[in-house]
C-alpha cells in the first residue's frame, strides 16, 4: 500500500517539474496513489483506502471515470504542484485523475521558442518511432478540459488533437487509441532541431535546454486531427462489449446492427453472469468466470450509446472496461442485487 503524498514532494520548478512514479488522484494539495483492479467498475482503487475510484469521486461530487476523456500529459501537467497552480491561478476544480502511461513512438522534445512568462523552454510532442517514454494521461472532466485549454493556449500556442501516432498504454494495460493531446499550433512550439535533430526532454534538463541554439522543425511528424469544440467522453472508445441480448443473432441485435462499422469479434471478460429470470442476463465484475461475448465496433458513438443506454435502463451502468488484450470497450454492468439468480458460467445462450 502506498500512502498519500503532498505537493512538496514534487516541486514544479524547474519546468517540467517532478512527477510521481504512480497513478494518482489529486485534490487539495494531496495525491492519493491508485492501483488497477479489474473487479472494480472504474477499473481502479484508491490504494490506501481500497475504495473504488468512482465511489471516491462520488463522495466528492465529482464526475465518474466514464464521464472523463483521456488527455496525454507529457510536460508539466503530471506534476502535482503544477496541478495546484492550475487550481490557484486558473480555477481548476475537483479531483484530478492522473494515470501513468507508457508511450511508444512518441517523444516529449524541447520546443523552438521560450515561454514568455518565465523564459523557460516548454515541451512539445513529436513522433519518434524509436522512443519509449513514461508520461501520464489525465482523465479529465469537461470543466478540467476547459482549464487545460486556457493553460495551453488552445488554438494559439497548442491545438487539442486526437493523435493516431504511437502507442499509449496505461498502468492497467489499457491501450488509449487516438489519445487527446495538446500539440504545436504556433511555429515556436514546434520542435527545435540542433544539428538537424530534436532534443528529447529526457536527455537534457531545463537549465541546458534554455541555451539551445538551432532551427525550428518544419513538422512534428504526428498523425493527428484537430478537435473542434469540447471533446465528448462518449466518443472514446468506439466499441462496445456485448454479452446478452445485444449479441449478433440474439433478440436485440437489430437495435445495434445498424450502428455497427466493421466486423464484430468474439471476446470474453472475467466476471460473473447471472440469469435475471426476465429474459436477459446481469453482469457483475466480482467473479472469475470467463464471460463470453462480442466486441462490436460502432459508428457515431454518442448516438449509439444513447440508444443502448435507453435499452439497458436504470438497472445497468455503462462503464469502460479493459479486455485482456488491452482493448478498451464500453459495457454494461448490473447495479442491483443478484440474490437468488442462477449463475451462467457458460454465458448467455438464449437466441432469437
Amino acid at each position: 500500500m502506498r500512502p498519500p503524498f503532498g505537493d512538496e514532494e514534487f516541486p514544479a520548478a524547474p519546468y517540467p517539474g517532478a512527477r510521481p512514479d504512480v497513478s494518482f488522484a489529486h485534490l487539495n494539495g494531496v495525491g492519493a496513489p491508485l492501483r488497477p483492479d479489474r473487479h472494480s467498475p472504474s477499473g481502479w482503487r484508491v490504494d490506501h483506502t481500497g475504495d473504488d475510484l468512482d465511489d471516491w469521486l462520488a463522495e466528492r461530487d465529482a464526475v465518474p471515470m466514464s464521464g472523463r476523456v483521456p488527455v496525454l500529459a507529457y510536460g508539466s501537467n503530471a506534476c502535482p504542484s503544477k496541478i495546484t497552480w492550475l487550481r490557484e491561478s486558473l480555477g481548476l476544480t475537483g479531483p484530478v485523475v492522473v494515470l501513468r502511461a507508457r508511450c511508444e513512438g512518441l517523444a516529449a522534445v524541447w520546443a523552438a521558442g521560450l515561454r514568455v512568462v518565465d523564459d523557460q523552454r516548454p515541451a512539445t510532442l513529436m513522433a519518434d518511432k524509436d522512443a519509449v517514454e513514461e508520461h501520464a494521461v489525465w482523465m479529465a472532466d469537461p470543466e478540467q478540459v476547459r482549464v487545460l485549454d486556457a493553460c495551453e493556449g488552445r488554438g494559439r500556442r497548442y491545438r487539442l488533437a486526437r493523435v493516431r501516432s504511437g502507442h499509449v498504454v496505461l498502468d492497467d494495460g489499457a491501450v488509449v487509441d487516438r489519445v487527446l493531446a495538446y500539440i504545436a499550433a504556433d511555429r515556436v512550439r514546434r520542435p527545435i532541431l540542433v544539428r538537424g535533430k530534436p532534443v528529447r526532454c529526457a536527455d537534457m534538463d531545463q537549465a541546458a535546454a534554455q541555451g539551445l541554439v538551432g532551427k525550428r522543425a518544419g513538422s512534428d511528424g504526428l498523425k493527428a486531427s484537430t478537435v473542434d469544440g469540447e471533446p465528448n467522453p462518449d466518443t472514446w472508445p468506439k466499441r462496445v462489449f456485448v454479452y446478452g441480448t445485444l449479441q449478433p443473432g440474439h433478440e436485440a441485435w437489430h437495435l445495434l446492427e445498424p450502428m455497427v462499422t466493421g466486423r464484430p469479434r468474439r471476446a470474453s471478460i472475467r466476471g460473473s453472469l447471472y440469469d435475471t429470470g426476465m429474459g436477459y442476463p446481469a453482469l457483475q465484475l466480482d467473479g472469475d468466470d470467463e464471460v463470453p461475448g462480442w466486441v462490436v465496433p460502432i459508428r457515431s458513438p454518442r448516438r449509439t450509446l444513447s440508444t443502448l443506454d435507453k435499452y439497458e435502463g436504470p438497472d445497468y451502468r455503462r462503464i469502460r472496461h479493459v479486455l485482456p488484450d488491452g482493448v478498451v470497450c464500453w459495457t454494461y454492468v448490473w447495479t442491483e442485487p443478484t440474490h437468488g439468480m442462477d449463475l451462467l458460467p457458460e454465458g448467455w445462450r438464449v437466441s432469437a
